[in-house]
């Protein structure tokens, strides 16, 4: 056999396999491998994808049937053997690993050091995580709300739902609707609840943005079965009983690294470090945590930081200074 027929043998057969791939996922005998794949593709930045192979009525009813199948939970594994303790700042970084993941924890004692801060362009162009922590003289902050995209450019420049930075509604497209809001208090408290805009100025809403689902709330799990959104990089924030407010970022799509997590996961890691509320916040290629001027998780974007609208930041304060306990 000539090398000439070897690789057309070769070539041949990876184009009939990429070709029957998606034939097989979608259409093939195999349940388990559709659900996941649905539930996956359709929370990314090209859910048009699964519609090029299926109607939207098929979509909408795997995604449910999958949201509502109970799997196994894998436990998640504590690796203590990188931790950063800030004691200035009252803040720790932790790394945690699942089966499929890899990912930071950040603890930040005082709930107060918390604040959202939002793209200094907001409605023209988002802001890189990291020029939003530098430009508002942070010490750490992670990705938040989500954003909408109302001219196909994808530069992360309008929040979805009620975005509030200290204590000032700075982006309203609800109108006076509800809607899902990620909010701290002026006592410090994380509140997970659809508020529309006549309440938030009622209950004194400090800082919050708009993103879903929950997935603690007053301490009871809120996510069914795996949560029907697939494995991809996930960003969540919480608060323990004593106010500590926690970070989650979880690295994803990287073969042989980290796959990403569950909604699942990324509860039963809220709930691992105590949380009593909990919320998943925009994740995919938004996910990224930044700490001391350094992006402290590994980006799935090829192009480097996601130009994003909002963020939760964490700022210098009296408690910090006066270094008040150590963990």
């Amino acid at each position: 056999m000539s090398k000439k027929t070897v690789v057309f043998f070769i070539v041949f057969n990876m184009i009939l396999s990429l070709l029957s791939a998606p034939l097989v996922i979608f259409y093939g005998p195999y349940e388990s491998l559709r659900l996941f794949t649905v539930g996956t593709i359709v929370t990314s930045r090209h859910p048009q994808i699964a519609q090029f192979f299926l109607p939207q009525t098929k979509i909408d009813e795997i995604a449910q049937s999958y949201g509502q199948k109970t799997m196994s939970v894998e436990p998640v594994i504590m690796n203590k053997g990188n931790v950063v303790i800030d004691q200035k700042n009252c803040l720790q970084i932790e790394e945690i690993q699942g089966k499929y993941f890899k990912g930071k924890v950040m603890l930040v004692r005082d709930p107060h050091q918390v604040q959202v801060a939002a793209t200094r362009e907001l409605g023209t162009a988002g802001q890189r995580l990291s020029q939003i922590v530098s430009e508002n003289g942070a010490i750490a902050g992670i990705n938040a709300g989500g954003f909408y995209d109302p001219n196909a450019q994808g530069n992360g420049a309008y929040p979805d739902g009620i975005t509030v930075v200290n204590h000032q509604v700075i982006h309203n497209r609800s109108g006076n609707d509800p809607v899902d809001l990620i909010a701290f208090d002026s006592q410090g408290k994380l509140v997970l609840e659809k508020m529309n805009i006549s309440e938030v100025v009622s209950r004194n809403i400090q800082n919050a943005v708009s993103f879903y689902p929950n997935l603690v709330v007053e301490g009871k799990p809120q996510i069914n079965g795996d949560g029907g959104w697939g494995l991809a990089p996930r960003t969540g924030v919480g608060q323990k009983a004593d106010g500590t407010v926690i970070f989650v970022v979880i690295d994803g799509r990287q073969p042989g690294r980290s796959m990403g997590a569950t909604l699942r996961d990324l509860m039963n890691v809220f709930i691992e470090y105590g949380a009593v509320n909990a919320a998943n916040l925009d994740g995919g290629s938004s996910t990224e945590m930044v700490y001391n001027g350094q992006i402290v998780n590994r980006l799935w974007n090829l192009f480097g930081e996601r130009y994003i609208p909002t963020a939760f930041i964490v700022i210098p304060s009296k408690a910090a200074e006066l270094n008040l306990e150590k963990y």
